[in-house]
């Protein structure tokens, strides 16, 4: 807690109507409300955001709203609301946004959330409205089209990872067609009544291979409803961000320290943004899953530089890691860590990183778990 006298956005508050009706209108505000001054200071603290976060408002008066966030935005806060009071760019005011609170036991959550400005008197303050996404059934809409929309990625990026084991499935048919068009071509040579009666039958195997055949290719194209997506330079801790919230939709993280390290010099990546988000929830999820009987549970998301031009992202647990069999043949089609998994999450992570020419790959992490890497193309290209 700070002391001393209160700042003067503090004394505008009290010169409108007084603080404590201000609490009166805040507190029948059912989702959680944060009132900040400039400097980020918490100057009001609802009873829903109490509820929220874990905190008692006075435990909050006074300090940075960054406690309330996880990393990397825990650090940059002041730096955002320095560079909106420069510019006057808005990239959250009046816009809103998904990302990631942190809870006072360390636990981090979905949250929708939605910022507005305020001049009262000579000060001006923001009011955060924060609504928890975890577990909540009006979500299921609002996430539904991006949800949709990454389970669409999810098969288009599959049919590489499956292409060898298509390949291999049609194979079969066309070689059966092929001996029987030959063995029907050679007792051509001999037409008797009993070579007549083999030929038929070679003929109508041939048939039944024929149709086996084109029903492969039916279901690949079933499988297929969309042309490939379009890349384009974006932020990837946004990606981050909104990929966290989904793979925390269900409530996953309560009890585990999430962090994001991502450095703010790499965060452009040349990425198509529903295809990117596809692989960090697959990742993350897998990372949850992997830790879900450790009795310490840690998930960091890092960036760091990776030869020219590229951006190396890594997601590390703190799980029992990989078996080192499994590890060998990670990224087939069909191989899988989990006893009800199709083993197909990985090869397609594996698909989308390809597509975008990048790499990934798997390797023990310095938290005791594994650590999951892959690399896209930073921002350094735009000037080749």
């Amino acid at each position: 807690m700070t002391t001393g006298e209160p700042p003067a956005s503090i004394a505008a508050l009290e010169g409108f109507g007084g603080l404590d009706d201000l609490h009166a209108l805040i507190d029948t505000v059912p989702d959680a409300m944060v009132v900040i001054d400039t400097e980020g200071k918490v100057l009001s603290f609802s009873k829903g955001a109490s509820r929220m976060f874990g905190y008692a408002e006075a435990d909050v008066i006074g300090e940075n709203i960054s406690m309330l966030m996880p990393s990397p935005d825990r650090e940059r806060h002041d730096r955002y609301i320095s560079r909106y009071l420069e510019t006057g760019e808005r990239r959250i005011i009046g816009i809103g946004r998904v990302t990631t609170a942190r809870a006072r036991d360390g636990s981090t959550f979905p949250v929708d959330l939605s910022v507005s400005e305020l001049m009262v008197g000579s000060g001006r303050v923001f009011t955060g409205f924060i609504r928890d996404l975890t577990g909540n059934r009006q979500t299921e809409q609002q996430m539904h089209s991006l949800l949709a929309e990454l389970a669409q990625v999810s098969r288009i990026s599959a049919m590489g990872t499956l292409a060898t084991s298509i390949a291999h499935e049609l194979n079969q048919p066309l070689t059966a067609i092929t001996n029987y068009v030959e063995a029907a071509r050679d007792l051509l040579d001999d037409p008797t009544p009993e070579n007549l009666g083999y030929l038929r039958e070679a003929l109508s195997e041939s048939a039944a291979e024929t149709l086996r055949a084109g029903q492969i290719v039916q279901r690949l194209r079933n499988f297929i409803s969309r042309g490939d997506a379009v890349r384009e330079f974006g932020s990837l801790t946004r990606l981050v961000k909104e990929a966290s919230a989904l793979a925390l939709i269900n409530g996953d993280g309560r009890d585990v320290d999430f962090d994001a390290v991502l450095d703010p010099h790499l965060d452009r990546v040349l990425v198509d943004a529903v295809q990117i988000q596809q692989v960090l929830v697959n990742l993350i999820r897998n990372a949850l899953e992997a830790m879900k009987d450790s009795p310490i549970k840690q998930l960091t998301i890092a960036s760091q530089p990776f030869g020219d031009d590229m951006v190396q992202v890594s997601v590390s647990d703190s799980g029992p890691g990989l078996d080192k069999h499994v590890a060998e043949r990670l990224f087939h089609p069909f191989v899988s860590t989990k006893a009800s998994g199709m083993g197909l999450g990985l090869s397609i992570c594996q698909t989308i990183i390809n597509a975008h020419d990048g790499q990934i790959w798997a390797r023990p992490s310095d938290l005791g778990g594994t650590e999951f890497c892959f690399t896209l193309i930073g921002a350094g290209a735009e000037d080749e």
